[in-house]
């Protein structure tokens, strides 16, 4: 049986911050081996502003958030999905969601691929995330002792078409690290997450950002691990802190097999460029 767990807390604007925050949450964590921890959505850099961002973009591979995360992977003995990272894009940066092992090593990287442009009613009103982001392209899922994984980026979880292209490449498991408003988070966080996990029949991991952030945007938090027959094994009701829970690949194929919803499907997703 392995362990997977989600970390949530109120980010800034300071990396070195932001890091530290997570290595003091880090031993609130189970000692249960192996483990994957699912960090949020700008875990590192939250609400500096796009410019800002964008100077903070690391070189792929090598930076000094990458190389953080590396070090505590290999430290905590941990499998780690970095919420995401920015990453050099050209003028642009990629909303990069990057899997370490527990050797610090990187094995997979999801670049986000739909972007949040809209119009919320709080604070802060408009979002245009693709002004200053570049969109992914590919879908990722990817083989690990936890299961295989799809990985997928807060409002990726709008696109139900995306979840089922994951099932389709054998996810078993799909992480969301997230970053959803207090307002959108309030009325459709939940019900997304149930609804995606239950369509595919897989574990859905999914922190969040929570709480009142140092540039006054208001996080949902509510982070969540739901199972693939809907039920939330765990739930972070506060602004911050962690949730775990043991899964056992048995519990996946025994709900495939009980309702093969997959093999009965009259309807196929192909996926196009982003």
């Amino acid at each position: 049986m392995t362990q997977i767990s989600v970390i949530q807390w109120t980010s800034g604007n300071q990396p070195e911050e932001n890091i530290e925050q997570l290595q003091r949450l880090v031993r609130l964590l189970p000692e249960h081996r192996p483990q994957l921890v699912v960090l949020p959505e700008a875990f590192a850099s939250f609400g500096a502003g796009e410019a800002s961002q964008q100077a903070r973009a690391e070189a792929p591979g090598s930076g000094p958030i990458q190389d953080a995360i590396a070090d505590i992977a290999r430290k905590h003995d941990l499998w780690i999905v970095a919420g995401t990272i920015p990453i050099q894009a050209g003028e642009r940066y990629s909303g990069a969601s990057i899997l370490f092992d527990n050797q610090g090593k990187q094995v997979a990287r999801y670049d986000k691929i739909h972007l949040f442009d809209a119009t919320v009613e709080d604070g802060t009103g408009s979002y245009q995330e693709s002004k200053y982001t570049q969109p992914g392209s590919e879908l990722v899922v990817v083989d690990t002792p936890f299961g295989r994984i799809g990985m997928s980026v807060c409002y990726d979880l709008r696109f139900p078409e995306q979840f089922r292209a994951l099932r389709a490449q054998g996810a078993e498991i799909i992480v969301l690290p997230s970053a959803f408003t207090r307002v959108t988070g309030k009325a459709h966080w939940q019900p997304l997450l149930q609804a995606r996990a239950i369509e595919n029949q897989c574990y859905l991991v999914a922190p969040n950002q929570g709480g009142k952030h140092p540039d006054g945007r208001e996080t949902w938090g509510h982070s969540m691990i739901i199972d693939p027959w809907g039920r939330v094994c765990t739930e972070i009701s506060s602004d911050i802190g962690v949730g775990s829970v043991p899964i056992e690949p048995a519990n996946i194929s025994d709900v495939r097999k009980r309702m093969p919803v997959e093999s009965h499907n009259k309807f196929k997703v192909s996926f196009k460029d982003a």
